[in-house]
């Protein structure tokens, strides 16, 4: 698989936040494409610090073809009430990215950090995504296609919630601890529980623990 050119990584940012967007990335990746990756950097978004990703997003996103797949809260409540599976959302939105970029590019393959069953992503490919091999790994963040994605999807989600934090004069909290629980509970008192519906994702248990107490 590693001398496989070119090949589409993707990845994902916000599946385990309460407040904010699922963003889905991906990014075509061409073998002499590797050492610029290397000299930005580029890996496992995790490991990186929030104002290093969003200046390495940019650089990646002019070296490139690259695609984004925004969920926001609205929608994604919408979504997961209708599928009731956050893997089957999330394979529609990695196959949408691969479809997506397949549009503009060409690829032989297309790796994705595995998440679930393969047939979330296999079952919602179409006819150009169906061309190519599809590739699901453990830790496929290890390859620069899917840290590049990484990167991309995660820069993403942090622009997103610096709106929506801009728009509510409110710092939302990432993840789904305490602090997120007392963040809502807050939001909560001054706007009312609808207005969850708008910035967060309802089926988590914040939801309850927030609602409950407020």
């Amino acid at each position: 698989m590693d001398n496989i050119w070119p090949i589409i990584g993707v990845d994902e940012s916000g599946k385990g936040d309460f407040f904010g967007p699922l963003v889905i990335a991906g990014a075509l990746v061409e073998k002499s494409q590797l050492p610029a990756l290397a000299e930005l950097e580029v890996r496992d978004s995790k490991t990186i610090s929030d104002n290093k990703i969003l200046t390495i997003a940019e650089r990646i996103k002019k070296l490139c073809l690259h695609n984004l797949v925004v969920i926001n809260p609205e929608k994604y409540n919408q979504l997961y009430g209708k599928i009731r599976n956050l893997n089957k959302l999330l394979g529609w939105g990695h196959a949408k990215v691969i479809e997506n970029i397949l549009i503009e590019g060409k690829a032989e393959a297309a790796l994705s950090d595995k998440f679930g069953h393969e047939r979330f992503i296999n079952d919602n490919l179409q006819e150009e995504g169906r061309k190519i091999k599809m590739i699901q790994r453990v830790r496929g963040e290890a390859h620069p296609a899917v840290a590049a994605a990484s990167i991309l999807a995660r820069a993403e989600f942090l622009r997103r919630m610096a709106m929506m934090s801009s728009h509510y004069q409110l710092e939302f909290p990432r993840g789904a601890s305490a602090k997120v629980d007392q963040a809502g509970r807050g939001l909560v008192k001054s706007s009312g529980r609808d207005i969850l519906a708008k910035v967060a994702k309802v089926h988590f248990k914040n939801y309850q623990k927030i609602v409950c107490r407020s």
